[in-house]
């Protein structure tokens, strides 16, 4: 996607290469410093080719992007970026108004590379180039060898597997993958065992007939048949018959296009198949909510989803709409305007009333409230409508009992906005708490001020870095006696802590009342559950508040007993969540509970930098210790040179932080400088191998997402039989090799979706010349507070930068919480 022609500024410095120059991005360019080794045209840039083409390409007012999958104008922005896409110029990012489709994986699970049988490092490597070079079909090498998915296909068939590999299991609303991580809703059972290991459970098969059944029928309309097992899982035991009665059911199989159902439908179908048949129209609508789900949102107006479906070449977009809500597809809400105007009068009837001229015309009318018609699928919206019964349940709840003596005294002994949120948790039962990093301070003085007082307390984080830096924090302000908080044991009613999960890091005072947030709604982590299936606590402190979409929210208000106290603590200026909703702005904006803003700055210059990017200034920052350095490129074969340049040398010999301890930052996956290019170049310079375990070798850098909206940084140790074998963050994890291709890609270069909530002691983000349309503050905000102590800025983009930190702010949602809080609960100005 080009950008517009940018004025240079007259103050800018050409060119910076080294760590020794500081400066901040506001400047276009930093000061002094001398340029070192290696031209400017570098040879780590892997080519525009990936620039323009395939699923890289964001078709722009043509209503699709990656290839068409997207529809303009269906949903009025959102982040689009389900756990690991963002706005990218060449894939990400659609026009305004456009839902971009996922990325492709990392590559495919070579054949039987990944998955051959090892006894040893050495065995498995001989045996992997052996299958490769001399393809020995035996018997035992079929069996564990991963599907060749589709190498011999060409025409229409390789068309649509092309198009199911452009999405990722972090992108598209999948029920089985949705599924995987939640457990049974308040089960009345003890509290669940825990796995050995930190994974997600296996996908349940479908049944071998089924997924038989299902492949001769995408064989006969000319689809792949390695759908097979995704179509059977999506669709059921029946799958044949229903996919036979009804082929544009292929659309419930994440990155297929419409025009691809369309054509598979035309081949079974033959002359009965018409662009008015009713099975298409629901077909349509719900992959058009599906879509918006992907953006963001949980719902979609009724004016823009119609018009969606009209630019789908659906003839009669509101019959669509209905047949979908009459086969309970589709729900239809209606949300007042203003919720909280009262209710207008009936109208007065005219004088004169009893005359007959004006029977019929005087009976009384309620006049009727504006209101909004959305339509959406059911599991969001009943998980928004089951978030705001359970935050109204917790605002309405009498917090429990606590020593009151203890919250006092931490109260007076505390200063500032501490103060203000020890004394907002004592009496309310849910807090909003907002403020950058260095804020975690207080949620950890609160933390250990509810436990001297009594009360089962622990905190949960997005990620399992988040979760080790916030146990740091408790140890270094003292949080932790004896192996315990307060003197309280950290596994809260008798259960082992977050190390009989296996994940826990070193910790100077023991093991910390600290969970990740998936680890806790699963039992893997944390204090378990009651008798009641309720989490076995009294108040839950949730750190990286803006990453929860709607459905975990809902999963997590539905886990607290009446009586538990909830603080939502985390950056508004960051990046939503990956999933739908916006559930921290929006419980922000409806003002429904105590809001405590912490007045802790984050120190430094990079704190500098990043507080005057969340109010919109791109400020110059002195950076003695070379904490901000600007790289200004001209292209894009120089931005992958200069990153990769960056992390392999410069950041290791001036800063004295090493290249696995280094992050590369990036707005998308594809183009000439995304994520799979950069990868690439990384691997070739830090790693290289020929990437025999499906495009991995030991000692790879991956970003593993085992849910949307998880990203998981860590290392490949090696693959065997069970799968590839990884290390993420101190944990074993094994994935299945079924499971590669979705969920695993290199991870020296990430977007900023994928790296938020972590942090890394270096960070190179890269901001190539077309990378200008993606930016917002947002994203800005979020890929520069990713660093400790050093920040790279690869700068192509002159001055786009500083007008996205100024002027573009996140794209707006359609979310129901603001509505359906409004009349549960009074306004609150706290």
């Amino acid at each position: 996607m080009s950008t517009e022609p940018e004025t240079p500024d007259p103050t800018e410095t050409p060119t910076v290469t080294e760590p020794g120059t500081t400066g901040t991005p506001g400047g276009g360019g930093g000061t002094g410093g001398a340029s070192e080794g290696g031209s400017a045209g570098g040879s780590g840039a892997e080519g525009d080719g990936d620039a323009g083409g395939g699923d890289d390409t964001a078709a722009e007012g043509a209503g699709a992007s990656a290839g068409g999958a997207a529809v303009e104008g269906a949903v009025a922005g959102g982040e689009g970026a389900e756990g690991e896409s963002e706005g990218a110029p060449a894939e990400s990012d659609p026009p305004e108004g456009a839902v971009a489709e996922s990325d492709p994986p990392e590559g495919a699970v070579a054949e039987g590379d990944g998955s051959a049988k090892q006894l040893s490092e050495a065995e498995a490597e001989l045996a992997a180039q052996r299958v490769e070079r001399e393809r020995i079909a035996r018997r035992k090498a079929e069996k564990q060898a991963a599907i060749d998915s589709g190498a011999k296909l060409s025409g229409k068939a390789a068309d649509l597997l092309a198009a199911v590999r452009a999405v990722e299991s972090g992108r598209q609303p999948s029920a089985t993958v949705f599924a995987d991580p939640e457990p049974a809703p308040r089960p009345a059972v003890p509290a669940p065992v825990r796995p050995a290991r930190p994974e997600q459970a296996a996908v349940a098969a479908p049944a071998p007939a089924a997924v038989d059944s299902v492949r001769q029928v995408l064989g006969e309309g000319g689809a792949p048949d390695t759908l097979a097992p995704q179509v059977a899982a999506a669709l059921g035991e029946d799958a044949a018959r229903r996919l036979r009665e009804d082929p544009w059911l292929l659309l419930r199989v994440g990155g297929v296009r419409p025009e691809q159902a369309d054509g598979f439908a035309r081949a079974l179908l033959g002359a009965a198949c018409a662009p008015d048949d009713e099975r298409r129209g629901r077909s349509f609508t719900g992959w058009l909510l599906e879509q918006a789900a992907v953006a963001g949102h949980t719902v979609l107006e009724m004016p823009a989803l119609i018009a969606a479906l009209g630019r789908q070449a659906v003839p009669d977009p509101e019959a669509a709409v209905q047949s979908a809500v009459a086969e309970a597809e589709a729900l239809v809400f209606e949300d007042a305007l203003d919720p909280t105007a009262p209710v207008p009068e009936p109208r007065a009837q005219p004088s004169g009333a009893g005359d007959a001229e004006h029977t019929d015309d005087a009976e009384d009318e309620p006049v009727e409230r504006p209101v909004r018609v959305l339509v959406g699928l059911e599991r969001y919206a009943l998980a928004e409508e089951s978030l705001a019964e359970g935050v109204a349940r917790l605002i309405n709840s009498v917090p429990k009992e606590d020593g009151s003596a203890e919250w006092e005294r931490a109260a007076d002994s505390a200063r500032g906005s501490a103060a203000e949120l020890l004394r907002a948790v004592r009496t309310g039962g849910l807090v909003l708490h907002t403020g950058g990093e260095a804020s975690s301070v207080e949620a950890a003085t609160l933390l250990r001020t509810a436990t001297g007082a009594g009360l089962r307390a622990w905190a949960a984080t997005h990620g399992a870095d988040g979760r080790d830096r916030f146990a740091a924090v408790l140890d270094a302000s003292g949080g932790t006696e004896n192996g315990t908080i307060g003197g309280r044991g950290a596994g809260g009613s008798g259960t082992e802590g977050p190390g009989a999960a296996g994940a826990e890091a070193p910790r100077a005072g023991g093991l910390a009342p600290v969970a990740t947030l998936a680890g806790l709604l699963s039992g893997a982590e944390g204090p378990g559950r009651d008798a009641e299936g309720a989490l076995d606590l009294d108040l839950l402190v949730v750190l990286d508040a803006p990453q929860l979409d709607v459905e975990e929210a809902a999963l997590l208000v539905e886990s607290l007993p009446d009586g538990a106290r909830l603080v939502l603590s985390g950056d508004p200026g960051v990046l939503w969540s990956a999933g739908p909703g916006r559930v921290f702005a929006d419980l922000l904006a409806a003002r429904v509970c105590p809001q405590i803003a912490s007045r802790v700055p984050d120190p430094g210059p990079l704190g500098e930098l990043v507080s005057g990017i969340g109010v919109g200034e791109l400020n110059q920052v002195e950076a003695p210790g070379k904490e901000v350095v600007i790289v200004p490129v001209r292209d894009a074969g120089e931005a992958v040179h200069r990153a990769v340049q960056l992390v392999a040398d410069s950041v290791p010999r001036a800063i004295g932080v090493p290249a696995e301890q280094t992050q590369v930052i990036t707005p998308g996956h594809g183009g000439a400088v995304g994520t799979r290019v950069l990868n690439a170049a990384l691997k070739e310079r830090l790693n290289p191998g020929p990437g025999r375990f499906g495009g991995f070798d030991p000692g790879d850098r991956v970003a593993y997402s085992p849910a949307p909206g998880r990203t998981l940084t860590g290392q490949v140790v090696r693959a065997d039989a069970e799968g590839l074998h990884l290390r993420c963050a101190g944990a074993a994890v094994v994935v299945p090799k079924e499971r590669v291709e979705q969920t695993v890609r290199h991870g020296w270069a990430v977007t900023a979706h994928q790296a938020a909530g972590a942090r890394w002691p270096a960070v190179v983000v890269v901001l190539p010349g077309d990378a200008a349309q993606a930016l917002s503050r947002p994203w800005v905000y979020t890929a520069f507070g990713r660093a400790e102590r050093h920040l790279s800025v690869v700068h192509g983009v002159e001055q786009a930068l500083a007008r996205a930190v100024a002027e573009v702010q996140a794209k707006p949602r359609t979310t129901r919480l603001p509505a359906l809080l409004a009349p549960q609960l009074p306004t609150t100005t706290g």
